[in-house]
């Protein structure tokens, strides 16, 4: 109890994780904290998460792309954490543009196909999505037994 064990691997959490907590930095240092929706991409090493033009979070990533996730598995008895740099794409005006077709892989990433591809992207549009790719530079974690 309280050892963590050498062979855990934080991309295996992260992998079947859907929900983590993003840690962005405020202009004062500091963190602020947000529960998001999470699609990992396992041949590029990044998690993906779409998000609301305009929130704190957004504004905070745009001023310092530095930022982390941090996933906690359903027991409680693990968790990882997945350190990079965040890239911003959108949000566009152009449902058919390749910020929303950055977008709709995420989409097909995390959930499949879509029942209505053209409603799918006109939402992303009037929603001013924006997806934050974080490629992994640092993955740690432990799973306590």
């Amino acid at each position: 109890p309280g050892m963590a064990s050498t062979e855990f691997d934080p991309r295996s959490l992260i992998a079947s994780s859907r929900i983590g907590v993003l840690a962005t930095l405020r202009a004062s240092g500091m963190p602020q904290l947000s529960p998001v929706t999470t699609v990992y991409d396992a041949d590029d090493d990044r998690i993906l998460v779409s998000m609301t033009a305009g929130r704190a979070k957004e504004a905070n990533l745009r001023r310092d792309p530095r930022t982390a996730i941090e996933f906690t598995s359903a027991d409680g008895y693990a968790w990882a954490t997945a350190e990079g740099t965040a890239t911003l794409i959108g949000p566009s005006t152009d449902p058919d543009g390749p910020e929303v077709d950055a977008l709709v892989d995420y989409y097909r990433s995390g959930a499949g196909e879509h029942p209505d591809w053209r409603e799918y992207r006109e939402v992303m549009v009037a929603d001013r999505r924006v997806l934050l790719v974080l490629q992994i530079t640092h993955a740690y974690g432990a799973k306590l037994r």
